[in-house]
Formats: structure tokens, sequence, C-alpha cells
């Protein structure tokens, strides 16, 4: 049977829990123990695939092509958890099932309540992702002590260890120990009361995990166990990370809360092996080299829009031994000042996804600027199809070619809508979604970094690569070095007479973790090292 830990947050949002909780799931699985994660989310969208990645942030896609919430791509990079869409589930997908089972007449007439019938289906939701060969399923749960929202949610796992037995769960709460500079201490109190709201609803907290800026006192910890409840091993600090999120999991450990739930949780464990983790850490803090990335994206202004994209940047930069520094550029402001302006100095251009008409043009415009000066280009998604629509526009002479998605008149569609989206009319999870294989040609850029000629990756998209124009493009220097299997969709393209230059349709962002960077991620900045050192006349170093 899978033991049970849920990972709730109090006072304040953002505080972590997604970290938090990925990190003990890492801590847990390096002590031999096989977890799995999982996360509610307290609105009614039933999944965040419609919602603006400014209200949002990323929208991170499983293999499954499940569209979820960002922490799960937390999970996927700290852990070798195996997710689907069962890991994420939200109020709107609750009531959905709940409704679809009304009115099909599963209740036998009975008046549906959020009291059992709601809380019922969330116990079912935690039960789908335990099984027998799973020893811990890690359970998050969205937004805040307090929150209406978040009552249900509270609530069933509030019985779901009357149904299971105490012994088998575990409640972890995540709480503010905030720092009031102008008295000059820390204070407690939001902690007592986010806890006594938790208490109120009929949980009572095994273990607190307290985000402070400084270091808590000693009083102060055996304050927060005797006003809450736990034992005062039991109150463990993390303070914040300035240099990376990845110190998360040792700074845990330090404390000892993995020791704490195998404790608890009568849990079999072997000795702890985080070699490679602290051998990760230690290059990241020690690089060899530093490069610029010019980001250049519709959404750069939100932190967490491009979350799993910023991350694999800085995973390529541990395998090259190199710091990336990120410079976040507007699309829109390469449209108003130029590119020249903007992008001058940098080591190398990445343009990401999007959706929408909104600064497309400066897309298209940085995309010339890293061709045309032979700086480093990666695009992913909507950059494959802005490399593709400047190559139409500025090589093969068709100055009016776009995409049918932002002109659906244009003369030279070489970017068009799949086939198979010509008949969907709704927007919710209907993209192509999720994993598909992809085969590359011997000998391109991409097979270098892969070493492999079949490879799989997720998907997002509507548009495609027009085949129409395939053979002009090739003919032209702008080669598809990636394709579906059958032959049908382009998946990605290169220019093999450019120093470094490649677009892909699919998000290989989601597959990067800090010990195993991606390798097209890793090839891109190793690139841009070259670039860099070759530009200052030193000779290229013998690069991982």
């Amino acid at each position: 049977m899978s033991k049970h830990i849920f990972v709730t947050g109090g006072v304040v949002s953002s505080l972590g829990k997604g970290l938090t909780s990925a990190s003990v799931a890492m801590l847990l699985e390096r002590r031999g123990l096989t977890v799995r994660l999982q996360k509610f989310d307290p609105y009614i969208n039933v999944d965040p695939g419609t919602m603006s990645p400014y209200q949002h942030g990323e929208v991170y896609v499983l293999d499954d092509g499940a569209e979820t919430d960002l922490d799960l791509g937390h999970y996927e990079r700290f852990t070798n958890a195996v997710l689907n869409r069962s890991c994420n589930i939200t109020t709107g997908r609750v009531y959905q099932r709940v409704i679809d089972k009304e009115r099909r007449g599963e209740y036998l007439g009975s008046t549906v309540q959020v009291i059992p019938h709601v809380t019922d289906e969330i116990k079912d939701a935690i039960h789908r992702v335990a099984s027998d060969d799973i020893d811990v399923v890690i359970t998050e749960i969205g937004g805040t002590v307090g929150d209406i929202e978040s009552l249900p949610f509270l609530e069933a796992i509030r019985q779901f260890a009357l149904d299971v037995g105490k012994e088998n769960c575990l409640y972890i709460h995540l709480t503010l120990v905030p720092y009031l500079k102008a008295a000059g201490e820390i204070k407690t109190k939001p902690t007592q009361h986010s806890v006594s709201g938790l208490r109120t609803i009929g949980i009572q907290p095994d273990i607190l995990i307290c985000r402070c800026e400084r270091s808590i006192p000693e009083s102060d910890r055996e304050k927060i166990a005797l006003f809450c409840n736990v034992e005062k091993n039991a109150v463990i600090e993390e303070k914040d990370k300035d240099f990376s999120i990845y110190e998360v999991p040792i700074s845990l450990l330090e404390h000892n809360i993995d020791q704490l739930i195998i404790r608890k949780l009568h849990l079999p464990s072997r000795h702890i092996e985080i070699d490679d983790w602290q051998e990760m850490l230690h290059n990241l803090r020690n690089p060899e080299n530093e490069v610029t990335i010019a980001v250049v994206g519709k959404y750069v202004q939100h932190k967490d829009a491009y979350k799993s994209i910023y991350e694999a940047l800085d995973h390529a930069g541990i395998g090259n031994s190199t710091q990336v520094v990120v410079r976040r550029i507007e699309s829109e402001e390469i449209e108003r000042e130029g590119a020249s302006r903007l992008l001058r100095g940098i080591d190398g251009i990445l343009v990401p996804g999007g959706f929408g008409a909104r600064g497309v043009e400066g897309k298209v415009e940085a995309i010339r600027y890293a061709r045309e000066n032979g700086i480093p280009f990666f695009g992913i998604c909507l950059g494959l199809q802005c490399a593709v629509i400047e190559f139409a526009r500025n090589v093969l002479g068709h100055k009016t070619a776009h995409s049918t998605e932002f002109e659906k008149s244009t003369e030279h569609p070489v970017v068009c809508l799949l086939e198979e989206q010509k008949s969907v009319t709704k927007l919710g999870g209907t993209m192509r979604l999720g994993a598909y294989p992809c085969k590359l040609q011997p000998e391109s850029l991409a097979n270098e970094a892969y070493g492999v000629e079949l490879i799989n990756e997720r998907h997002r998209h509507r548009y495609e690569f027009n085949n129409d124009y395939f053979n002009e493009y090739t003919n032209a220097g702008m080669v598809p070095t990636g394709t579906s299997p059958d032959g049908q969709l382009v998946e990605i393209v290169e220019i093999p007479e450019h120093p470094w230059f490649l677009a892909v349709q699919f998000h290989p962002e989601f597959k990067s973790k800090p010990i195993a960077p991606h390798p097209i991620f890793k090839s891109f900045v190793r690139a841009a090292v070259q670039r860099k050192r070759t530009s200052k006349g030193i000779e290229e170093p013998q690069l991982m």
C-alpha cells in the first residue's frame, strides 16, 4: 500500500510548495523509494491550456498530452517519477466528472453535494495515482489555507487519512516566518494563524517547513513547535536561495527531513545517494565560461511564462561549465527599436513559442539578424515557424510569405494549419499534444546532438511547415532534418552553411534536467561559447 504525503501552504502564495514537494520527492527517491507526485489546482478551468501566460505562467506538457501546471516541470526535473494526466487535477475537472456522473444517473437519485460527492471524487483522484509499485505519493494542494477555492481539497485530504489510516498519511505545511526590519525580529504569529486555520479544518500538520529570509532562532523554533503542536525537530527552516533552486533539496537534507518522513511513515530506506547532485551544484557554482543568450519572446516580462526554457538553458550551462546569462527581450521591442540595437553583442538567440500575431514581426527580425550575422540561433515551436517565414521572405523572395494563423489569405502560406486541426472548433485540449516520434537526418546538427536517429519529443501546436514548399527550402539551404517517421510533418529545420542554426516544432525544454541537460540546448550553448571565444580570437575549447 502506498504511503501518502500531503503538502499545503499558508500565509501567502508563491512560497514554493512545488519546489518543496519536488525536493522531498527527490530525497526519498535517492533513498531507494519509488515516488509519484500530484498537484491539485483550485481554479475552475479544466486544465491550464486556455489560460494566459500572464496569469498562469507556462503550460507544462506531459508525454500523454496532458496540459498541466508548471509545478509538474519541477517534479520531472528533480525526480524520475513517471507523470500522467492523473497527476494534475483541477476543480474544473473534479466538477466535470461529478456532473457527468450525475447526468448518467450514477448517484441513484441522491442530491449531489460537495460532501460526499465532490470530496469522494478528489479522494478517487488520489487513489488513481497510487499503486502497489509506488512507495510514496506526494500530493500538493494549490492555493493557501483560508482560500475558499481550496476547501474541498483540504476536506478531502482530511477524510483520506480516516479512510486509509493516519499511519499511512503525513501532512507537511509550508508557511512563512517573516522578518520585520522595523522591529528587528522574526515573527511567528503568521505561522501560528496559518496552522490554526488548518487545524480548524481538522488537519494537524506533522511537519512545518518555514520559509524565511533569515535563520530562525532556537527560541522561535521552540515557540512555533509549542503553539502549533508539532515536534521541535519537525519545525524545519527553509531559507531563501539566492543562488539556485537546486539547492533546496540539500537544505532540506541538512535538516534531516528525509529521515523524519521515513520514521513517521515507517518506510524502508537505504543510504542516500546524492553525489551527482552535489557535483552538479559544484559545476553550477564554478563555471569556466560565460555567455549571454537573448530570449526573444512574447511573454518575457512574466518570469514563469518560459520557466522550462530558462531552466533548460541553466542545465545546458552546467553541461558546458558555463554560466548562461539570459537577456529577456520582448519581440515588440525589436519591432520598435530594431534588432541590431537590441541584439548587438549577444552570443546566441533563442526564439520560443507563443500564440497570436502580437510580436511575430519582431521575432522574424531577430531571426534574420541571427541568420545574417552568423549568431547561433535556436527556434522552438513558433520559433521554427517564424524562421520558416523569415527565410521565405528574405532568401526565397516570397515577400508576402506568412502563416495562415496570422494572415489567412497570404499568397505564400509557408506555415499552415495541421490537417487534423481543420475540423477542430473547441480550444481546450485540442492541439497536437504530447510525445511523438521524430526521425533525424544522418550527420545533421540534430543527429550529432542526440547521437541517435529516432527521438521522442513533446508537442503543443496547431500549425506546421507547409510541405508544398519542402523542395524549395531544401534547394535554397534551409533543410528539414527531422520529420515524423512517415515524412509528412517537418519537425526540425537547419541551415547547414550557418555556424549553428536549428529550429524545432516540439518543446525540448520539457525533457531537460539539471543532471541530464537536453542535448539540443547543450549543443546550442556550446555553439554560443565557441562563437564568443572565436570573436575574441581564443582557440576553441574542448567542451563536454
